[in-house]
């Protein structure tokens, strides 16, 4: 179970906190977020995990933020509203991907945003939905762009990217494993920001309960039904936790297989499941597609909990030395055998060397600023070209 090296995998990523952002003016950053679900605890997935802290973040640093999300996520946030409620509470996905209704609910919503952005003065923005209207419109306008990929490229997205190459769209991978899916040769725009953890949030737990604990979206992608194989062929407890996404599937493979050392939880959030992860002796992960990042396992790493995983994705990338991969039930369950001796303390500094906050947010401010960069130099040359 040896785990290859990735660039940066052995070097010291964190910024110095005494220095500032190398000099440079605060900046005026529009943040947009998908719609399905609201930008707010308990989180439903890792996109919506990720694009709270990333705000947070951003403000901490000192920069301008205004989040674009729907008008139910997280008060606390600088939130503008454009749609009043998230598309799975009026449209749900599952009934309504693909249609009419939908697609005209999100054109308005982003339509919307982009006449915000517009007039609001944004030196950037940074794109963190799926919709591929705004790679378009950021072309058409010389608006500079970053858009975070947090899933492997699909038709809609995967042409609006390759089709709207700009020297001002940006576009960052959450893994450099993630990034390989995109591009087999990354231009010059494309680059790797791995997704920061708050490690005051995640705090470290020096000793684990003796159970495993899996975390996230109950559906079919995510394998929960896997991780409760594995467990039972480990002998070991499991605690499941997160919202059912999928209720066939919870239905037909993942309630006949709960009992009593092998429990459902709910959906948590906030105190109580960092508690929840953080107390456990194991994470297992057990992602059914190529997983772009993996975001519960490093917050289980900063809470000292080592993972066992099956090998898809970027999950060797996360994981590193702090964990054990494994391509099936039965090999997973060998898996955690393993996992459980990795001392908790190294599963820490991996995710404070490698995936801080800190860490993210400097590696998307470099980002801006080649974006940036790229539309003044755009802009130079256009003029250039008409006075010529």
């Amino acid at each position: 179970m040896t785990i290859r090296d990735f660039p940066g995998d052995d070097a010291d990523t964190r910024p110095d906190p005494t220095r500032s952002r190398d000099g440079a003016a605060p900046l005026r950053i529009a943040v947009v977020a998908h719609l399905r679900h609201p930008i707010a605890m308990p989180f439903m997935g890792g996109m919506e995990a990720h694009c709270h802290q990333l705000v947070g973040a951003l403000v901490e640093r000192g920069h301008d933020v205004t989040l674009f999300a729907s008008g139910d996520s997280d008060p606390a946030l600088p939130l503008h509203a454009i749609a009043e409620r998230h598309y799975e509470a009026v449209l749900p996905w599952a009934q309504w991907h693909g249609t009419p209704e939908l697609t005209a609910f999100q054109d308005a919503a982003f339509g919307r945003t982009w006449d915000a952005i517009a007039t609001g003065g944004f030196d950037i923005v940074h794109n963190n939905t799926m919709h591929p209207v705004l790679h378009v419109l950021a072309q058409r306008d010389r608006t500079p762009m970053v858009t975070s990929l947090h899933v492997p490229p699909f038709a809609g997205l995967a042409n609006a990217v390759a089709g709207t190459s700009a020297a001002w769209l940006h576009q960052t991978a959450t893994s450099y494993a993630h990034l390989a899916t995109w591009w087999t040769t990354p231009p010059p725009t494309a680059s790797v920001v791995h997704n920061g953890i708050d490690t005051a949030l995640w705090r470290f737990h020096a000793t684990g309960n003796g159970r495993a604990v899996w975390a996230g979206r109950i559906t079919p992608n995510k394998g929960t039904a896997v991780a409760l194989d594995a467990a039972r062929l480990a002998g070991i407890a499991l605690d499941v936790i997160g919202p059912i996404d999928c209720m066939d599937y919870f239905t037909d493979h993942v309630a006949p297989r709960l009992d009593q050392t092998r429990v459902y939880h709910g959906h948590l959030g906030g105190a109580v499941l960092v508690d929840a992860i953080g107390g456990a002796s194991v994470l297992l992960s057990t992602p059914m597609w190529d997983e772009p990042f993996g975001l519960i396992a490093a917050e289980a790493l900063a809470c000292g909990v080592p993972v066992a995983a099956l090998d898809r994705g970027a999950m060797r990338e996360v994981i590193g030395a702090c964990g054990a991969l494994a391509s099936d039930a039965a090999s997973l369950a060998t898996a955690i055998a393993v996992a459980v001796t990795i001392p908790r303390e190294a599963c820490r500094e991996r995710v404070e060397r490698l995936f801080s906050l800190a860490s993210m947010v400097a590696g998307y401010e470099r980002a801006y600023a080649s974006a940036i960069a790229g539309s003044r130099i755009s802009s130079c040359a256009s003029t250039t070209d008409v006075l010529a």
